[in-house]
């Protein structure tokens, strides 16, 4: 896994700081296929500090109609969740109304979200300072992040449908 960096110049400025998307997924088992995930997540290096920044993250997924440590929420039947998620030639197109990222996926997560028709995204609060944008994440790292963590409540969760360009 390879976390992408999304930030500008004007987001290193905000109190939500550098803020990274990172792909991976679980599977396939003998009964599921193989299932894809993407977390957006904040380096912790807002103008404001770490916890300004938890803050501002929180207030960001909540005006984007998810509830920080709520149930996960199925954007296909719920229009108040603005996220869209575009795949397509080994580039997923996420669309927050906080960030805008393009970044190269894996094919076994192209392949995994094209099969299911959706992703999992995950909207961490927690900041996550020690996974650089651009830097390659580990099974390890990834599960150490979230060790101990009810991942409910460390951040805001949908299932988002998979939109693909038409041609």
């Amino acid at each position: 896994m390879t976390s992408s960096n999304v930030v500008s110049e004007a987001r290193s400025a905000s109190p939500m700081g550098t803020l990274s998307a990172v792909f991976w997924t679980i599977g396939p088992t003998d009964d599921k296929p193989a299932a894809p995930y993407l977390m957006v997540y904040s380096l912790g290096d807002g103008s404001d500090g770490p916890e300004a920044g938890e803050e501002a993250m929180r207030a960001a997924v909540e005006g984007m109609g998810l509830t920080v440590g709520g149930p996960v929420i199925d954007a296909s039947q719920d229009s108040r969740v603005d996220a869209h998620l575009l795949v397509e030639a080994r580039q997923a197109v996420l669309t927050l109304p906080f960030l805008k990222v393009q970044c190269s996926v894996p094919a076994v997560w192209e392949a995994a979200a094209k099969e299911l028709g959706h992703a999992y995204l995950m909207c961490s609060v927690r900041p996550w300072p020690e996974v650089p944008p651009g830097g390659a994440v580990s099974e390890e790292q990834l599960r150490s992040f979230f060790a101990g963590e009810d991942l409910l409540a460390a951040g805001g969760h949908a299932v988002l449908p998979v939109r693909r360009l038409q041609g």
